[in-house]
């Protein structure tokens, strides 16, 4: 069930960042680093607007340090509704569902059952329900969160219940063997939705085999096409390659983008992605304090598509695990990879056309994403154009059409009759 094959490259770093009125400039996020480490980086707002500084969520900690130190609590709360739920459209989107009735099995670093706007909806036990590096927690948020005391920060199903399930060590390095498990615990607890949030470079075979069984169950599974980047050195010294689970059969490969709708440029390569979400400057909360964060990053991108997901069996209980990955699919906003559109996949009424088959062959080579920036602009201006010039066209017509009916009326005023020419 995959489309031909794309390109996908990462995203820049930062520390702390700055969150303003409109994110669309904020296009530097936060990568493995210390916790206690974060330096200040200052992304310009948008249109001149004064911008509040966040901290950045880093997506694992520091594996080097002797000590393990958990990222800490915000103290700042984000005031403004970011650009990647304007583009989800998803102050439209819950007023048609909110996912409720749905379980979302989050495979990441843990995620705190008290964390603000996700108490009494997440399930986590032992290691699970501790999230020292907080990325689990962040993107529990953006799947179900109320958002709290700011609804408009609200997730994308935040009706939704979150089963938590750790598939990294304390500092947030993948494990197979823990992803695995995850998966299995995932399927024997009938989740509807089962989102990795790790990618794993080596095809593991009883990963292989979990997969396989929780889709038999019919859970929808989907997986960050990539790791994040590395810290050091550039994404053009990694070859593409496939990562895993994203690569198993039926798994929905999720990839980052830019508001641009461009992949970032530091991403790693890889191919066999169908869809891209918002991974750049994206604003939730953390295990630790009722502060925000701002984050990126493919997992983030994951997260988006799984509440997508969430909404989507909520709204179509009879749909399978398939249909629902067509309809994400299906509903995105075209590109050279599909950008994922939460509104349209709830809404949209699809015909009867088969999904593509499965082990459909992939193009020979991979392709950049198409900037869409200004694609809506450029079509407005192409139709108003148009229609200008239809109108001239029919003044002109009428224009001769009258001057020929009056020359044959002798110039007389319309209705007054024929000349005598006795």
């Amino acid at each position: 069930m995959r489309p031909p094959a794309r390109r996908a490259t990462g995203r820049p770093r930062a520390g702390r960042l700055l969150y303003g009125v409109s994110l669309a400039a904020a296009l530097v996020v936060p990568v493995a680093a210390p916790a206690q480490a974060a330096p200040v980086t200052r992304a310009p707002a948008a249109d001149g607007a004064k911008g509040q500084e966040l901290p950045g969520m880093p997506t694992a900690l520091d594996p080097r340090a002797e000590a393990v130190a958990c990222t800490p609590a915000s103290k700042e709360q984000a005031k403004k509704q970011d650009w990647s739920r304007q583009r989800l459209d998803l102050d439209r989107l819950h007023r048609h569902t909110t996912g409720s009735g749905v379980t979302v099995a989050l495979i990441s670093t843990g995620v705190d059952p008290g964390a603000e706007g996700l108490d009494g909806r997440v399930t986590a036990q032992g290691q699970a329900a501790d999230d020292c590096v907080g990325q689990g927690t962040f993107l529990a948020g953006l799947i179900a969160g109320t958002g709290g005391p700011t609804p408009r920060l609200a997730g994308v199903a935040p009706g939704a219940k979150v089963l938590a399930l750790r598939g990294t060590d304390r500092r947030g390095q993948p494990d197979p063997a823990l992803v695995t498990a995850a998966v299995r615990a995932a399927t024997t607890a009938e989740a509807d939705v089962i989102a990795v949030a790790v990618a794993l470079p080596r095809k593991d075979t009883a990963l292989t085999r979990a997969v396989a069984e929780a889709r038999k169950a019919g859970a929808v599974v989907l997986a960050s096409a990539t790791p994040e980047p590395p810290s050091r050195g550039s994404a053009d010294e990694f070859p593409s390659r496939t990562y895993w689970p994203a690569g198993e059969p039926g798994v929905l490969a999720v990839a980052d983008m830019l508001p641009a709708g461009a992949r970032p440029d530091a991403a790693l390569p890889t191919e066999g992605i169908d869809l891209a979400a918002p991974g750049a400057g994206v604003v939730s909360g953390g295990p630790r304090g009722k502060g925000h964060y701002l984050g990126g990053g493919v997992a983030v991108a994951t997260a988006y598509a799984a509440g997508a997901a969430a909404a989507v069996r909520a709204t179509h209980p009879e749909a399978s695990a398939d249909e629902v990955t067509r309809r994400l699919t299906a509903t995105a906003y075209p590109a050279d990879i599909p950008q994922l559109d939460a509104y349209a996949a709830v809404t949209t009424v699809l015909g009867d056309a088969a999904p593509p088959a499965a082990g459909a062959e992939r193009a020979a080579e991979p392709v950049a994403v198409r900037d869409t920036s200004d694609t809506d602009r450029a079509t407005g201006r192409a139709v108003l154009f148009v229609l200008l010039g239809s109108a001239g066209v029919l003044s002109l017509l009428w224009a001769g059409f009258a001057l020929t009916r009056a020359r044959a009326r002798g110039w007389r005023p319309a209705g007054a009759g024929t000349p005598d020419r006795s």
